[in-house]
């Protein structure tokens, strides 16, 4: 059964779930279950386009998404606010290689966005479903929809087996769209109808005087996290190797830690002022490629090792706000493309620093992405784990601020009242508690929570004979040292942190953070 007259709409009142225009709304983001199920909804000002037909409803995705989706089973609930549909939350996964896993992927899907939105007092009435997917070499569009036939009504089986119907599932496929809930040849022919030119249709224009944007694909987002596959790839592979000869002694030595992490900070502040002092350029490619001339292999080196101690980690992440962000933003991005491949892992903290810094500054699908990749490189890695999750939820970043703006403010009072003390090194140890969520009253007064420090990631250099010379930890002897491989591409175990983070969104005194 389908609905052609009216089902959907985006909202026009205030405690309807989403719509296409206000102040709060620059663009739309959806739940990537491809990680963590979960869905967005909020009250948003006042602003109505009813969409009527397939071809709107088409039309209208990437601009529910905030993106053109690629491969991906995309799930729209609507809500029944007087009498009409109202788009609710979002949830997209991407579509399984194999038809055996696709019984499984309907099923989470549509769980996760209908169980989302009960958690969130909005149960979900009714679905629109999508499959967006492009022809393979020598397919058709007609071909791709008629492949995925199966996948729509599986999905459509999920949603109604929780009581929620899908009144409209569409294909959409080499610049075509193709009803799955439509067999009126008049209104869906078998060949399918034309997808409208971009911008040209009501919705586009309510978008764009609302200030809405469509950012591209998720792969165009993702490429500008992703290593270097170019022939700087190895030059930087070869810098990280001759920074950690001299870096890996002085981290595992506890008399000398604290220097390198002083010098990682003032390092790392010195490449904030040199992004701040470079124009912003407003095309993404170019503007990356800029970035990436300034930041040398070395600095970069040196920027990615320090960062995987924890405490340094912090004191950067404040860099969140006002003149700050936006060559914060760019700087871990760069850094995130230096992470070659040997030394994929180490991304785990440019990448969920890049993501803190979008989720702070209101871009919720950059920072999802990032905190995914992020734990795509090291899934035990709690900052990103906790942020992903916090962001997934819906919770506001601003309970995380204030305990990082607390932190600074803290250390900076302590030094103007005793003078002749000099600032704290980012590695003498002293971390507290992680505001991973926001409870009624925002408390900031909770005890510490205790914090088990977790050993840095900094790799063992490699001599020309591929061995791992050098000081050994603790209780490991230098024979056994030297016998070590090389080949970092097999990730090392490592002790998990067991740091707490609090449930209701407090901070100690310093306010800190303990990820």
């Amino acid at each position: 059964m389908t609905n052609h007259s009216g089902t959907t709409g985006s909202p026009g009142s205030p405690d309807n779930d989403d719509t296409v225009g206000g102040e709060r709304q620059r663009a739309r983001r959806a739940t990537d279950l491809d990680r963590v199920p979960a869905v967005q909804e909020r009250p948003l000002p006042e602003h109505q386009v009813t969409l009527r037909t397939p071809e709107e409803l088409a039309d209208a995705l990437p601009y529910l998404l905030g993106y053109r989706p690629e491969d991906s089973i995309v799930l729209v609930a609507l809500h029944d606010a007087d009498g009409r549909g109202r788009f609710g939350g979002r949830a997209r996964l991407g579509i399984p290689a194999s038809a055996d896993d696709w019984d499984s992927a309907a099923g989470q899907l549509a769980h996760g966005l209908v169980t989302g939105s009960e958690r969130r007092g909005a149960k979900a009435e009714q679905m629109v479903a999508f499959l967006c997917q492009e022809p393979a070499k020598g397919e058709t569009g007609r071909q791709v929809m008629e492949r995925l036939r199966p996948l729509a009504q599986k999905i459509r089986l999920a949603c109604g087996s929780l009581d929620v119907p899908v009144v409209e599932a569409l294909c959409i496929s080499d610049g075509r769209f193709w009803s799955y809930c439509c067999d009126r040849g008049e209104c869906c022919p078998p060949e399918g109808r034309p997808m409208g030119l971009p911008g040209t249709s009501v919705l586009a224009a309510a978008a764009a005087y609302a200030g809405v944007q469509v950012r591209g694909t998720l792969r165009q987002l993702r490429a500008r996290l992703q290593p270097l596959e170019t022939g700087a790839a190895l030059e930087q592979e070869v810098a990280l190797d001759t920074v950690g000869m001299e870096l890996v002694p002085r981290v595992l030595d506890a008399s000398t830690r604290a220097g390198v992490a002083a010098e990682t900070l003032e390092l790392a502040e010195r490449m904030l002022r040199r992004f701040a002092e470079s124009p912003v350029m407003s095309e993404a490619l170019l503007s990356d490629l800029r970035d990436d001339e300034l930041l040398g292999h070395d600095e970069a080196a040196r920027l990615i090792l320090g960062l995987q101690d924890r405490a340094t980690r912090d004191r950067v992440a404040e860099w969140m706000e006002d003149g700050e962000a936006a060559p914060a933003l760019r700087l871990w991005r760069a850094l995130s493309r230096r992470c070659v491949r040997p030394y994929h892992e180490h991304a785990a903290a440019p990448l969920t620093l890049a993501g803190w810094v979008a989720w702070s500054s209101g871009d919720e699908l950059e920072a999802r992405e990032a905190f995914a990749m992020a734990l795509a490189a090291d899934p035990d890695y709690l900052f990103a784990r906790l942020l992903h999750q916090a962001c997934n939820e819906g919770l506001d970043p601003e309970s995380i601020r204030r305990c990082l703006r607390a932190e600074r403010t803290g250390r900076q009072r302590k030094i103007a009242e005793a003078p002749g003390m000099v600032d704290a090194a980012p590695g003498d140890g002293m971390h507290t508690g992680h505001p991973s969520a926001t409870s009624p009253d925002d408390s900031h007064s909770a005890a510490k929570t205790p914090v088990r420090e977790r050993r840095p990631k900094i790799p063992r250099p490699r001599t020309s004979a591929g061995t791992h010379p050098g000081p050994a930890r603790p209780g490991t002897t230098a024979s056994r040292v030297t016998k070590r491989t090389a080949d970092r591409r097999t990730p090392r175990k490592r002790p998990e942190d067991r740091s707490t983070a609090r449930p209701d969104g407090g901070c100690d005194g310093t306010g800190g953070t303990a990820m």
